[in-house]
C-alpha cells in the first residue's frame, strides 16, 4: 500500500471540472497505476470525507513541437471522484466556484 500523497498528484482546477463541485464531484490527476479502490481510500484519508464512486480514464499524450523537433507530452491518468450525500464537501475547492 502506498502513501495517499503518491496516489493521489494534483487537484484539476478547469472551468469544466469546476462545474460538479456544487454537486461534490471532485477531478484530481492520479498515478497512473493506481486503481480505483486505491484512488478511494487516499481521498478519504486526505480529506477526511465518504466516496461514493470512483470514474478514471487515461489521458494520451498530445503532439507538441519543439523547435524544429517533435515530441509528445506525457500519458497521465484522470479521476473524478463524487461524494456520498451526507459527506462534507472538500474545504479546499469551496472558495473556487
Amino acid at each position: 500500500m502506498r502513501f495517499a500523497q503518491d496516489v493521489i498528484i494534483r487537484p484539476i482546477i478547469t472551468e469544466e471540472s469546476m462545474v460538479g463541485v456544487p454537486n461534490k464531484v471532485y477531478t484530481f490527476r492520479v498515478a497512473k497505476d493506481a486503481d480505483k479502490p486505491e484512488i478511494k481510500a487516499a481521498v478519504e484519508k486526505l480529506f477526511n470525507v465518504k466516496v461514493k464512486s470512483v470514474n478514471t480514464l487515461n489521458v494520451g499524450g498530445h503532439k507538441r513541437n519543439y523547435g524544429r523537433y517533435t515530441g509528445y507530452t506525457s500519458d497521465w491518468k484522470k479521476a473524478v471522484v463524487t461524494l456520498k450525500a451526507d459527506s462534507d464537501p472538500i474545504e479546499f475547492f469551496d472558495g473556487m466556484y
